[in-house]
């Protein structure tokens, strides 16, 4: 259990001591980047399953 208790102090004191947390202007940045990434693969995934569904559908339409 000793061993358990200095791990969590230890930890404590380098969550507040030692890591240098973002400022709040940073964190906005980095959300709004990491939302401006997201929807842009999420565009090019809808593009790409587009494209991948009318071929798919084309291709079909050929053996009927």
């Amino acid at each position: 259990m000793n061993k358990f208790t200095t791990f969590l102090k230890e930890s404590y004191e380098e969550l507040t001591e030692q890591v240098s947390w973002p400022k709040w202007e940073q964190l906005q940045q980095s959300t709004m980047i990491v939302l401006g990434a997201t929807l842009f693969i999420t565009a090019i995934v809808a593009i790409m399953d587009f494209i991948a569904s009318g071929s798919m559908k084309f291709i079909y339409s050929l053996f009927k």
